[in-house]
């Protein structure tokens, strides 16, 4: 373990009594996406984790982005490190009252990707810390299953993805392949097909739309001409996404092209999960057995009458009537400390047993 990797960033560390700097066990759960990071400070104790009884939090750490793909790998692990280490300094706590790691990113898309975090995290924290490193979309089942890995999740927020696990350890993805490969129902897809609407109305492509008129009054523009210029000046996916109100106020208004595009969206999102749960077999062989359905993201939100998610989840239960949905319980950062410690508990009892046999 090294006390300054990262220049004076475990500084702290020093100042923290033996005491508090080992006493209690400690699991940190991370959540890193291309917005922000949260690091929270969970303590090792028994409690019943469900809806009705949320788990202790010591402390809460937010830092910037984390995906590897999106700032590059030194300046991530930066990030990690000083949100890690923001989150024990709260806690009044160093690394060595830590005992697990949940570490959740976008990014992690690949076994060489979680080997890489995995060998400089042991650089970083005690030899007998416990560390499990996957997707974010990990840390948002897990948010709704109180940290047990068994369902689908499905995220619908800037970009998609759908994700799902089995108890066996099996695992399957659809979609977050970013906009160029098609992530149509996500909230980037929604909006980018509404200016796509525009300009095709515009030049006579295409018909005509509400969206033409709202989308130049958000933007305090005169001409569609001019949305080229706004779209190529800074096209980050969140920054069109911003639109998606826009897109569903008009369905609202009875505008047939925003409307359609809503439809679309909400095919897009419910094949991504119909493909993850054919592949794992979630629902059984006569496809009636329960899941449960995690639903994340802004997309998602129940908060106008053409609620996206409920239509989506109208399209699953065609197919899966036993599907579950669910929303999160507790933030994704919580969710992937309650994967460490439904781990740890279960290697506890594991040993106990062990121990009675012998």
């Amino acid at each position: 373990m090294k006390r300054y990797r990262n220049g004076e960033i475990w500084d702290f560390e020093q100042q923290v009594s033996g005491e508090n700097g080992g006493g209690q066990k400690l699991i940190l759960g991370l959540d890193g996406g291309t917005t922000n990071t949260v690091c929270i400070c969970m303590p090792i104790i028994p409690f019943t984790p469900n809806h009705h009884h949320s788990p202790p939090v010591y402390a809460r750490a937010v830092a910037g982005c984390s995906n590897h793909n999106s700032v590059g790998e030194t300046a991530a692990r930066e990030t990690l490190e000083q949100v890690m280490a923001e989150a024990l300094s709260k806690s009044g706590s160093t690394r060595t009252a830590v005992r697990a790691v949940c570490l959740a990113v976008s990014g992690v898309n690949h076994p060489t990707d979680q080997q890489r975090i995995l060998d400089w995290l042991r650089d970083i924290f005690p030899s007998d810390v416990e560390f499990f490193v996957e997707n974010d979309s990990v840390a948002a089942l897990a948010s709704g299953t109180m940290g047990k890995l068994h369902g689908c999740v499905l995220i619908a927020g800037t970009g998609t993805i759908a994700y799902g696990y089995t108890e066996d350890g099996r695992e399957a993805r659809a979609s977050g392949a970013g906009p160029i490969l098609g992530d149509w129902g996500s909230g980037y897809g929604i909006a980018a097909k509404a200016l796509t609407a525009v300009i095709r109305a515009y030049d006579g492509r295409g018909p005509q739309t509400l969206l033409t008129r709202t989308i130049l009054h958000e933007l305090q523009y005169s001409s569609p001409d001019e949305l080229i210029g706004w779209t190529y000046a800074d096209p980050s996916w969140a920054r069109i996404a911003t639109l998606v109100p826009v897109v569903v106020s008009c369905a609202e208004a009875g505008d047939q092209v925003a409307n359609d595009i809503l439809l679309h969206a909400v095919q897009e999102l419910a094949s991504s999960v119909k493909a993850v749960v054919h592949r794992l077999g979630l629902c059984g062989k006569d496809g009636n057995d329960s899941f449960p359905l995690v639903m994340v993201g802004g997309v998602l939100e129940a908060n106008r009458r053409w609620d996206i998610g409920k239509e989506v989840i109208s399209c699953i239960a065609k197919d899966f009537p036993g599907m579950l949905p669910i929303r999160p319980k507790v933030e994704p950062a919580v969710g992937a400390a309650l994967l460490a410690w439904n781990y740890l508990i279960e290697q506890s009892q594991q040993d106990h047993s062990e121990a009675d046999y012998n």
